[in-house]
């Protein structure tokens, strides 16, 4: 018995290690469109008031780039089971650039606002810096959401509740926490099978009808309807709405926002290409961005009457998509690794210095 034992041993060592498992170059091109979008939508706001165009647009797209980030968020968020590394990982990669953020954000603020007085709070997340709180605190309750009996529904319900209540207060902006639950939950629960089902040719050419009658639908509520609801932030009555809107409204933005996601995601190519590198780097150009998308207010970028002119809107979404894929490039993510991706290994004890890393995804 001691002699098989040892040619098992001997015979294990001898074997060539695995090699590493590549990315699905899916995933990175995914969230490399979707940061673009979201860049796009936050330089379109100020178009917003002279375009009834560009207001459908804007409303469009807040309908499902958000949960479709959520959604890659939370099918990358699987593997967490509270171990050493991961519990790390989520320090280095979401607690830390939120600390550092939330602060820069505010300090910028102050500046192009002119509210010199204004605290800084770590509790009350500024601008972009939502993402970062919401995700720290869904990853935290990933293996209650693994073991639960239904946990999409109990999700929705939670979301639909939180609706109801205007008083849960910005106490690291839960309203829009709870709000998008459902999709950070969605997420855990699908497997590699049910993203290929999106990608077949015959999604993506219902998805074409289904954009084109989105967009249709989105032109006619521009003067219909508040856009509150895409950010999922307020509850139904912070939106001049009867608290039962929001128990309504919940499920039907769901699924309305699943069928775009399914659209969106049918269009995204599965192959390496020129972006995908740049999908690794979303972090990057969706903290990054901000600061401009911010500054150009105040640097008066939008005073130009031609910019709210057809030919402006164009001009304005092609330079958001080029400064964003610039943040997501290799040479600024090495620049500014220490602030996003800080190694902090003096931090934690040897045990946690090991093991793989959680993808995250961002507009991100």
């Amino acid at each position: 018995m001691s002699q098989h034992l040892q040619t098992a041993v001997a015979s294990r060592e001898a074997a060539p290690p695995r090699p590493p498992k590549e990315r699905d170059a899916f995933y990175d091109n995914a969230k490399y469109a979707a940061i673009v979008l979201v860049a796009m939508g936050h330089a379109w706001e100020p178009l917003r008031d002279g375009s009834r165009f560009v207001t459908a647009m804007y409303m469009l797209v807040y309908a499902f780039h958000m949960p479709a980030f959520i959604i890659i968020s939370g099918y990358f968020s699987r593997g967490f089971d509270g171990r050493p590394e991961r519990l790390k990982r989520l320090v280095t990669g979401l607690v830390v650039p939120y600390v550092v953020f939330e602060t820069a954000y505010t300090l910028f603020t102050r500046w192009t606002d002119q509210e010199p007085d204004r605290p800084v709070s770590l509790l009350d997340p500024l601008y972009l810096t939502w993402f970062l709180a919401a995700l720290f605190l869904w990853r935290l309750t990933t293996p209650l959401w693994l073991r639960v009996r239904w946990p999409l529904p109990l999700a929705l319900a939670l979301a639909m509740l939180a609706t109801l209540s205007p008083s849960i207060g910005s106490d690291l902006d839960l309203q829009r926490t709870l709000q998008f639950l459902p999709y950070f939950v969605l997420g855990l629960l699908l497997r590699p099978e049910h993203f290929r089902l999106v990608r077949r040719r015959a999604v993506r050419l219902a998805a074409v009808p289904v954009s084109a009658g989105a967009f249709l639908v989105a032109y006619w509520a521009v003067p219909r309807m508040t856009g509150g609801w895409f950010y999922h932030r307020d509850s139904a009555e912070q939106l001049g709405a009867p608290a039962w809107y929001g128990v309504v409204m919940t499920p039907v933005l769901f699924v309305c926002s699943l069928v775009l996601v399914a659209c969106f995601l049918s269009w995204v190519p599965g192959r390496r290409m020129w972006c995908t590198v740049l999908g690794t780097g979303t972090l990057y150009g969706y903290l990054l961005h901000g600061f401009l998308a911010q500054g150009a207010k105040y640097w008066g970028w939008y005073d130009p009457a031609w910019i709210h002119r057809p030919l402006g809107a164009i001009a304005v979404t092609v330079t958001a998509g080029a400064v964003v894929t610039l943040l997501c490039t290799p040479p600024v993510r090495r620049a500014l690794r220490f602030v996003v991706e800080p190694d902090l290994g003096w931090l934690f004890r040897r045990e946690a210095e090991e093991g793989g890393r959680d993808r995250v995804a961002v507009p991100g």
